[in-house]
């Protein structure tokens, strides 16, 4: 059976960075003293620098109401919310596609897309952009993998992965585009406030096939928590897509990942693995995976540097990290990529460097 490699990856934000604005922002609208000095307290631990969103940038007004869309006590609909998704992806969608750079011979061989997005739906949709702006040809097979949350990516990387083993002389481009900041909601709830403090907006777009240059996908292994389906929900609602994430979160990954350590890292094996893609849920998310598995700081310092610098866009931000160790791999190290989310799910890729 031929190896499915992933051969690159470009990445892409939004212009303007919103992260300080919107710390402003979210402790204004919190009316108790104690809460708001809590929030500031974590909100400078949180180890995000910069997050970006696609919502338009308001001239010499606190950036964080984006032109008006948030306001206090009329926050818009999930209605309103979609509009703005249906006229901001595309364009995040064809920046990222150009950052790719395919060249004639390998959009010709693209003949299946693949895209995760679990902030925004609409129909005909990205798929059919991604088509039209590249000219692929019009029979190319589509899949829209949507509502899986953070580790999609990997969902998407692994139907990549048995397209191409299936059929060896066609390529398939993978994209995770995300649009978290659409869905921020008006609360007092502490918990709810620092769960939006940690997301941005970014979209990756990934090359997959049979060539031998990139990252050699090797196996795939799902992790589910028992006992923990309510700790990660997303559900759609009147003000846009309500998030609970709880804060046990961290704790119930640790342990899973401690009880799971020789699957998942190959403890057994004669090379170790140099390589950890973890997706940066957060920083207490990145401390729990070291706690389980028993990592370096130094394994874990490409996804630190994302979190750090563009926060956690759900499915796309494990492509930030995978891009970023291709760029400084060396060939034949092994790696570990993995992403969570609602289940509670650990979804992990086995990888090698070509």
């Amino acid at each position: 059976m031929p190896t499915s490699y992933i051969n690159r990856i470009a990445t892409v934000v939004p212009s303007h960075d919103v992260h300080a604005a919107f710390v402003d922002f979210a402790e204004d609208m919190l009316l108790d003293e104690r809460t708001r000095q809590l929030f500031r307290r974590m909100a400078t631990r949180s180890a995000i620098e910069h997050r970006f969103p696609c919502l338009p940038r308001e001239p010499e007004k606190n950036e964080a109401t984006a032109a008006g869309f948030y306001r206090k006590h009329d926050f818009p609909s999930t209605s309103a919310r979609m509009h703005v998704y249906e006229q901001a992806a595309p364009v995040l969608l064809r920046r990222t596609l150009d950052c790719l750079r395919l060249t004639a011979r390998e959009r010709a061989r693209i003949r299946h897309v693949i895209v995760t997005s679990c902030t925004g739906l609409y129909a005909p949709g990205l798929d059919f952009a991604i088509i039209d702006h590249l000219g692929l040809d019009p029979s190319t097979e589509r899949t829209m993998i949507g509502f899986m949350g953070c580790y999609a990516a990997i969902n998407a990387l692994k139907q990549a992965r048995h397209i191409v083993r299936s059929e060896p002389d066609e390529s398939v481009l993978v994209i995770n585009l995300e649009l978290c900041t659409l869905h921020f909601k008006e609360t007092q709830d502490l918990g709810e406030v620092l769960s939006y403090l940690v997301f941005g907006d970014g979209c990756a777009a990934s090359l997959i096939s049979c060539e031998p240059v990139g990252f050699g996908m090797d196996t795939f292994k799902a992790v589910q928590v028992p006992d923990t389906r309510d700790l990660i929900t997303w559900n759609i609602r009147e003000l846009g897509f309500d998030m609970l994430l709880s804060g046990r979160v961290p704790g119930e990954i640790s342990k899973a990942l401690e009880h799971n350590v020789e699957q998942i890292a190959g403890a057994q094996r004669s090379t170790p693995i140099e390589l950890w893609a973890v997706h940066p849920g957060g920083r207490s998310v990145l401390d729990a995976v070291a706690r389980g598995l028993k990592l370096s700081p130094r394994a874990m310092a490409a996804s630190r540097d994302i979190l750090a610098r563009f926060g956690n866009m759900s499915s796309a931000t494990v492509m930030f990290v995978l891009q970023k160790l291709m760029a400084e791999a060396r060939a034949g190290q092994l790696g570990c990529a993995m992403s969570f989310g609602p289940g509670l799910t650990a979804e992990t890729m086995r990888f090698h460097a070509v």
